[in-house]
């Protein structure tokens, strides 16, 4: 019942381009999201040898844009997605939330040690929404210029958010995304971090008035690793 709910509140639309496709998906939660795009990707996908990298292989990719309506809905993951809810919570904590320094993180870097340092930008957008809960300039970016040579740059590249009708919105933005690995864990990530956050301000301004909103990501390379084809395949004739 749980499928069949989740999948008639989604619809797909398709934008045709001269050079490269981009698909819409507005989907109801985040566990439907990671569905429909593993699905999107198997039916309507180019190929694209990936030759540089963090990994040199076959992938089929879409120019994608998700809109996710209710992301707060539970469950998160879905359960037949590579991951958890345990690891989720970890993620948004270590990966998203926390400095590196708080986080006991040795890596060469994580997406909060950049939104962290050399400036607070989470603390910023809290500081701001305080001040004018319609303030259109709260972006934050974990991207930067030297990142042009770096062997792996930082697939998640911005983060955007916007208050309307007392609802926080993410709108965020990745180079690269492995739809099937990635994909689930990065964004209830994202909306467990939009719930702490919107918990701040919330918290400084004194009221409950403030919710989570959607969440709208795009990426310009969602794809699926060839390694995953035929999992993917299971997955998709399993739910169908």
């Amino acid at each position: 019942m749980y499928g069949y709910a989740i999948h008639v509140a989604t619809w797909v639309y398709v934008i045709w381009g001269n050079i490269m496709n981009h698909y819409k998906i507005v989907t109801f939660n985040c566990a439907s999201a990671w569905y429909d795009a593993i699905s999107t990707i198997r039916k309507q996908g180019d190929y694209f040898k990936v030759d540089c990298g963090s990994e040199e292989t076959l992938t089929q990719k879409l120019n994608l844009t998700i809109e996710i309506n209710h992301p707060e809905f539970r469950p998160l993951v879905d359960d037949s997605s590579p991951t958890d809810i345990n690891f989720v919570n970890e993620y948004a904590l270590r990966y998203l939330w926390l400095s590196q320094k708080e986080a006991l993180d040795d890596s060469d870097y994580t997406y909060s040690g950049r939104l962290r340092k050399p400036v607070d930008q989470i603390q910023g957008v809290i500081d701001k929404y305080v001040k004018h809960l319609n303030d259109r300039q709260a972006t934050m970016v974990t991207r930067i210029p030297s990142d042009i040579d770096h062997i792996n740059p930082p697939c998640l590249s911005v983060i955007d958010t916007e208050i309307l009708d007392s609802h926080m919105h993410l709108t965020c933005y990745f180079r690269s995304w492995d739809a099937f690995g990635g994909l689930p864990s990065n964004i209830a990530g994202l909306q467990l971090f939009n719930e702490a956050l919107v918990s701040e301000i919330n918290d400084r301004i004194g009221t409950g008035q403030l919710h989570t909103g959607k969440l709208i990501l795009h990426s310009k390379n969602c794809h699926i690793y060839e390694r995953n084809f035929n999992m993917v395949d299971a997955i998709l004739t399993k739910k169908k």
